[in-house]
This record gives structure tokens, sequence and C-alpha cells, in this order.
């Protein structure tokens, strides 16, 4: 019997997940089906009825249903709940099980492009303090980096995040960058910034440490002006496609039974649809 999955957001047409799956679906032979559908934010509870009368799998979610699904699962993963977000689902038993696997692939794509990154790493920064940024700081506590520098415009969304995660997690300005920076081993963008070629104004790379990592979860464009800075400085980049990548293999293997492998050649698949 054919097993399908989806991903659901609105709107849903920029997605390359169709593609990433439906490319582990033909390497692997697997008898199965992968489909973007768009469900605006009224529609999500007549579609969570098509979940439970068991018409699929499980599946993904992006904007703008990442927190509304908290809702609707039937069990979620403490880390999804200290995340506060949803973007994975699977069936079992007739129950939703919800989940978040951002964090897996921000750090297996650090892992996979920057190795050892983490070794001896005392001081992180955080730049943005939206919903992206929460995902990247369970995954930074889980690494047990102990201090980790949230940089944001205003400092109270900043703060609330302290607030939650706990003391490793420090509030500060994105104007303090330059002050912070010269103790900072790896700097993360969460924000926006850097879509459309938008970049920081004022951020001064250069104070970072020599070996220090720069990771841009954005990846449209795959080199961001913050990487690109980065990079004439000689220091350590990451892209933002290798987490788009690697969050996708743990919703595979919970679907159809089978741990994909993010290669060179799915990257290459991926890249060449976005026209990069």
């Amino acid at each position: 019997m054919t097993r399908k999955a989806f991903v659901i957001g609105h709107p849903i047409g920029h997605s390359k997940s169709p593609l990433i799956h439906g490319s582990w679906l033909r390497d692997y032979g697997i008898d199965g089906t992968y489909e973007a559908i768009d469900i605006a934010p009224e529609a999500l509870p007549e579609f969570i009825d098509r979940l439970r009368e068991g018409e699929f799998a499980g599946g993904n979610a992006t904007i703008p249903h990442k927190e509304a699904l908290l809702g609707h699962c039937d069990a979620v993963d403490p880390l999804a709940k200290d995340i506060g977000a949803v973007n994975t689902l699977e069936m079992r038993g007739g129950k939703i099980l919800g989940s978040n696997t951002d964090y897996l692939g921000f750090l297996a794509n650090l892992d996979a492009n920057a190795p050892g990154w983490d070794a001896g790493l005392k001081t992180a920064i955080v730049l943005g303090a939206g919903g992206a940024a929460r995902a990247i700081l369970a995954a930074l506590r889980a690494r047990n980096i102990p201090r980790v520098l949230v940089l944001n415009r205003g400092l109270a969304r900043a703060r609330n995040l302290a607030d939650h995660f706990g003391s490793s997690i420090v509030p500060a300005r994105l104007a303090d960058f330059s002050a912070l920076a010269p103790d900072a081993g790896l700097v993360v963008n969460t924000s926006s910034v850097g879509m459309g070629g938008s970049r920081f104004e004022g951020l001064d790379l250069a104070v970072l440490p020599a070996g220090a990592v720069v990771n841009d979860i954005v990846y449209t464009p795959l080199v961001t002006p913050l990487l690109a800075d980065a990079a004439t400085l000689g220091l350590r980049v990451v892209d933002g496609l290798g987490m788009l990548l690697h969050q996708a293999v743990p919703g595979f293997a919970a679907w159809f039974g089978v741990t994909p492998a993010v290669t060179p050649a799915l990257r290459e698949r991926v890249l060449q649809a976005m026209g990069q």
C-alpha cells in the first residue's frame, strides 16, 4: 500500500521539501508519495481530521502552522514543547505525535560542514529572537554551550528567550555586537536578514576570533551577505541549505521506515531547483 506524507503551509509553493523527499522515495525505491498542500490557518482543523482518518502516515508543517499544531497533537515531544513549535507529525496507533526536527537539522548541518565547531566553544552569538531562534537555542543548550548571547534590535524579545531557556542565555542588543563578538566562536543568524540581498548594517565580523564559524539559516540566497563577508575575512562559513536537508531525515525515517542519507547529489538537485 502506498504510504502518503505531506508538507502543509500557507503559502507552500516555495517549499523544497517535496523535492527532497521525492528524491529519497525514488532513490530507495519506496512506494510512497510526498505532496505540498496549501492549508490556510482557518482550514487547519479540517486537515487534522483528514490526518486522523488515516489518509497520511505523517508530514511536515511550515509557516504559519508550527505553533498552532501544538494544540492539535495527542502527544508532543518535550523538546518541541520547549521550542514552542511542531514541524513534524507522525501517525502512530491512531494518534498524532508532534516533534521538532529543526534543532536536529541545525546540529547535523554544523557537524557535517564545520566538524569540531563545538569543541571548546564557550560563547556563541545568535542573531534574532524570533521563532526560529528558539530551535537554535534548544540545540546549543543540548550541546552544553556555556554562554549564548541573543542579540536583537529590541531587548524585550531577547529577554523573553533568556527567561525561557535559562541562565546560559544572555540577552543583548544587536548594536552591542562589536563589544561582545571577540569572545564568540560561533555566530548564527536566525532572522530574515539576508533574504533578498538584505544585510546587517554595522555588523563588524572582523572582531570575531580567527577560526570562528558563521552560520546563516537563510538559504535563499545560498550565500547571504553575512556569509560572503565572513568568507572574505577567512572565517568558516556554513550555509542554511544543510539544515533544511538534515531536518527532513527523521520524518522520512518515521513515515517510510528508511533513514535516508544527505548526499552531495541531493544538495545539487535542490540547488538546481533554486537556480543556484
